[in-house]
């Protein structure tokens, strides 16, 4: 059997508890990595870095885990205190990946997603997400996410496709000068090489993902990994089953939506829809 890479105190953390805990059913098991990765549907890679304390165990592992071990809600009560540990670190293990990724596939119902904002119109949403902050911290975060978009830029690039909501082009976040100056910026990326934006109208109705943001990371190895975001939440699956589902909530999504040529149409009529009476935030 193979032993943590790195010595685990139980008592530091909840995440270094959950992968003693899950070397050590392993072991009384007799199970391999590899036996155990077929048996939850979970990768190899995925269970060694849970085991070692490296990566958070990613739902539904846990109740995967008491099925295989018997250990009945065990590992699902560890995941509880787990989640409350670390919850405000799952979007910053998504920009990890986001930075490596080979592909970026994104769905947003209602905001225009980061890679795409323009510093007004971050500005606008953080003005009203993080009232109380300073305008120096408001700074920080605006330059923070302008960061990402770094990743949209020089030949290493990821292919980008992104399916937009209707209500991301009509909620005017900012007003009507932040609303046209962030429209005009879709514009050039609609079709291109690199980067593809699809438009998902109202016409087409409620579905599996007309709520909240999901999305797609698939890495240089093309592993795929998927952060699901909604009211309060924010969740990170890289099990087959979660992934393969997604994957197809996305082409589905693709399908239904207007073609590229539509949609740079839509958004250029909603663009002309806002009139210019005002100054965009500075």
């Amino acid at each position: 059997m193979t032993q943590p890479a790195r010595d685990l105190n139980p008592a530091r953390s909840a995440r270094e508890l959950y992968g003693v805990e899950l070397h050590r059913q392993r072991q009384l098991a007799g199970l391999s990595l590899d036996r155990l990765s077929d048996i939850v549907n979970y990768s190899k890679t995925h269970l060694h870095g849970v085991e070692t304390g490296e990566r958070l165990p990613l739902p539904p592992i846990s109740e995967k885990l008491d099925v295989a071990f018997g250990t009945g809600e065990l590992f699902q009560g560890l995941w509880g205190t787990v989640k409350r540990e670390h919850s405000p670190r799952r979007f910053d293990h998504c920009l990890e990946l986001e930075a490596r990724a080979a592909r970026i596939q994104e769905f947003g119902a209602s905001v225009i997603p980061g890679l795409l904002q323009t510093p007004a119109y971050m500005r606008a949403l953080f003005e009203e997400g993080e009232r109380g902050r300073s305008p120096k911290e408001i700074d920080g975060l605006v330059a923070a996410r302008m960061g990402r978009q770094e990743v949209l830029r020089g030949g290493g690039s990821p292919d980008c496709w992104w399916v937009l909501g209707e209500a991301t082009l009509r909620l005017a976040v900012g007003g009507p000068l932040v609303m046209r100056e962030q429209l005009a910026a879709l514009l050039p990326l609609v079709n291109t090489r690199r980067t593809t934006i699809q438009v998902a109208p109202f016409a087409l109705g409620a579905c599996s993902l007309t709520s909240g943001a999901l999305i797609l990371l698939t890495l240089p190895d093309n592993s795929t990994t998927v952060y699901h975001e909604g009211a309060g939440y924010g969740e990170i699956f890289d099990d087959r089953e979660t992934v393969t589902r997604r994957m197809g909530d996305f082409d589905y999504m693709k399908a239904c939506a207007l073609s590229p040529r539509e949609s740079a149409a839509l958004i250029q009529a909603v663009l002309e829809s806002y009139e210019p009476c005002e100054s965009p935030r500075s």
